[in-house]
């Protein structure tokens, strides 16, 4: 089990912290209500390399992969990053606007990052997800559901939810019946 984390001044405490530049105010008034959950590896299906990292902090470099050609000019963020291992890292604080959610739509709203959270799992689509990832995120979802009266356990949806044709992460790997049972025992 992982112990419960705490918010203070948007910030998770005692996780790793590499604040991104890519991220702005949310428009005034708008409340954090919606928790979006993310599936990413850089490069695509290899884990553990940092990378991610790399990718939320402008300093990808082109030439290390081919992949890396098409997107090292993107401009992209999340809150956090939850690795294999279950470590947490934190770019944006979470009253801030990441950049995480693209086009996107969710109950009614386009624009979900300006009124949501980007958690990113290290992980596949089609690679089951860690127990370690699914303990932080249950952690790390407690905390927001504590701080952010708006979010529900509810609103936790995935990429694909609010972007659907477009993006399929965190995929049919990801255990939602699991994570829901973690979510609950450990903060409801």
């Amino acid at each position: 089990m992982v112990a419960p984390l705490h918010i203070e001044a948007g910030w998770l405490t005692g996780v790793r912290r590499l604040p991104s530049p890519n991220w702005d105010a949310r428009p005034a008034g708008t409340a954090v209500d919606t928790l979006v959950v993310h599936g990413i590896t850089l490069p695509p299906g290899c884990f553990g390399h940092g990378q991610v990292d790399a990718l939320f902090s402008n300093r990808l470099v082109p030439a290390a992969h081919p992949f890396y050609r098409r997107i090292a000019d993107l401009r992209v963020s999340a809150h956090a990053l939850i690795e294999r291992t279950g470590r947490i890292t934190q770019y944006v604080a979470f009253d801030a606007r990441a950049w995480h959610a693209g086009r996107s739509r969710f109950d009614g709203r386009d624009a979900v990052n300006d009124f949501g959270v980007g958690v990113e799992l290290e992980g596949t689509d089609d690679c089951p997800y860690s127990p370690a990832q699914y303990r932080a995120l249950g952690a790390v979802a407690g905390s927001l559901l504590r701080a952010y009266p708006e979010l529900t356990s509810a609103r936790i949806v995935g990429h694909s939810d609010i972007a659907p044709g477009r993006k399929t992460d965190p995929g049919p790997a990801f255990d939602w019946a699991l994570f829901r049972r973690l979510l609950e025992s450990s903060c409801i």
